[in-house]
């Protein structure tokens, strides 16, 4: 079996691993140069740094390679939560809030050398053919046919270069979120289609190390300056490095261009960040000449034709980074295909459209999940009553497993069940906080806000434990009802 692969980034190296152990013949066709030369790499690193995941590091071990994973998590920095930058009464303070109340950490990681790491296990099996530098013009899925162009040679590679036709089994396209591939399907399937580019532009910062070659701030954490409309946040490197974003409106950036007060209005809304993190200078040289982005989210359905085309990841479903799991998807793409091929190996039509029936809802959740992320990251975090809620779900997670209770955030982040599963089971748990718990513990807790004074969040969750043991058993109740 001959498979095509379009796109030889992350999501498309996986799903060409995942072919080649198969002991399928593949080709992987690449229109930039490769990653690993150091005289291109620049051109592929414009990418908001990846937070890796159960979903993805499930992925990379049922590969079947045993040492991937491993390779791959070898350069990755654990971060154990959020820590939060603020000012709280003119002061200056860092909150940390870890991710999950059972100790389970994200990975920070390059995305260059995740894809790297793909690349070199790729290189060293024998049914394995890469193609950089050629740019898909055309394929035929009812013949199963597609023309490339070769610009190997070419200067730039916006120049033209000779044309080829070559015949495929199964065509993957998994070249990102202006998918060629995903074009082409269109024009023989009636795709649904929605595309949409969200108020906030992204410019990345590095940060580098201190005088003395360490990390400038505590390195096992997503840090995150949330100022409502804007945001910045900075994430570990294994070189002790930050990589650094800026989301801003696009009207935020250009009166930020228009002024010139770059460094005000990071002195204003980012604490410390300039000059504990970046120098005035470096800071207005880094926002003059780094890009200022879109971010784009796109839903789209179905992902295949008959038994011959499928598009996965960011083709199939690009999203805004705030809940850190396009890449994490995207690598669950590939299992869950392969899963359905494996399940159907004489009908391949039935698995691809298996794959996409049940694909679709789960990567639409995340789509929107991702979404209203933002406003928990750059808002909410710094509200106490998201705090308390936050502490209510972990007691409940933690204390009362017999309940099955588990945070939304735990569930997309620290399993594999299915996204669109998850929504409902979070949803389900906010009708029973809403219905049990939720009379109950406003009483207690505004009359505890009321007459805490001070401590109010800590007297608070004091005098709720004894409300959330009693709403517990009617929880029970109603699960079980």
């Amino acid at each position: 079996m001959k498979t095509v692969v379009v796109g030889a980034g992350p999501v498309g190296t996986l799903a060409a691993l995942y072919a080649a152990v198969r002991g399928h013949d593949v080709e992987i066709y690449e229109l930039r140069p490769d990653i690993r030369d150091p005289s291109t790499a620049p051109l592929n690193t414009k990418s908001i740094n990846l937070a890796l995941s159960e979903r993805g590091i499930n992925s990379l071990r049922q590969t079947g390679l045993s040492d991937l994973a491993d390779a791959v998590l070898a350069n990755t920095v654990p971060m154990h939560g959020r820590m939060i930058h603020v000012r709280k009464g003119g002061e200056y303070v860092r909150e940390a809030q870890k991710y999950d109340a059972h100790g389970r950490d994200l990975l920070a990681m390059d995305r260059t050398q995740l894809n790297r790491a793909l690349i070199d296990h790729l290189d060293a099996m024998p049914n394995v053919k890469f193609f950089f530098k050629h740019k898909m013009i055309g394929v035929d899925f009812k013949k199963k046919s597609a023309w490339f162009e070769n610009r190997t040679d070419k200067k730039d590679l916006l120049t033209q270069g000779p044309e080829f036709k070559l015949t495929f089994d199964l065509l993957i396209g998994a070249d990102g979120a202006h998918s060629a591939v995903r074009n082409h399907l269109m024009k023989v399937v009636p795709m649904t289609y929605q595309q949409e580019y969200i108020d906030k532009l992204w410019c990345q910062f590095g940060v580098p190390t201190s005088s003395n070659g360490d990390f400038r701030i505590p390195p096992n954490y997503l840090h995150i300056w949330p100022a409502d409309e804007s945001m910045f946040i900075a994430i570990p490197n294994t070189d002790k490095t930050f990589t650094s974003t800026l989301f801003m409106s696009k009207e935020g950036f250009e009166e930020l261009e228009a002024s010139g007060k770059v460094v005000e209005y990071f002195s204003k809304h980012f604490p410390a960040v300039v000059p504990d993190l970046i120098t005035e200078d470096d800071l207005k040289k880094q926002f003059t000449n780094n890009e200022h982005l879109p971010l784009i989210s796109i839903k789209c359905t179905p992902y295949h034709y008959g038994s011959a085309g499928v598009i996965v990841g960011d083709a199939a479903h690009a999203m805004v980074p705030f809940y850190g799991q396009g890449m994490n998807a995207g690598l669950e793409d590939v299992r869950v295909l392969f899963e359905f091929l494996d399940k159907h190996p004489s009908d391949r039509t039935k698995a691809l459209d298996e794959y996409t029936k049940q694909r679709t809802p789960d990567a639409q959740t995340i789509n929107d999940l991702a979404l209203g992320n933002y406003f928990e990251m750059a808002s909410d975090v710094k509200k106490p009553l998201y705090l308390l809620r936050k502490w209510v779900e972990e007691t409940l997670y933690v204390h009362f497993p017999s309940l099955g209770w588990a945070t939304q955030y735990s569930r997309v982040t620290f399993s594999n069940m299915r996204y669109s599963e998850v929504y409902q089971a979070s949803q389900r748990q906010t009708r029973i906080l809403n219905s049990v718990v939720g009379l109950g513990l406003a009483t207690v807790v505004g009359s505890t806000l009321l007459f805490a004074g001070n401590g109010g969040l800590q007297k608070a969750k004091m005098g709720i434990l004894r409300g959330i043991c009693l709403a517990a058993q009617g929880a029970q109740r109603v699960v079980q009802g």
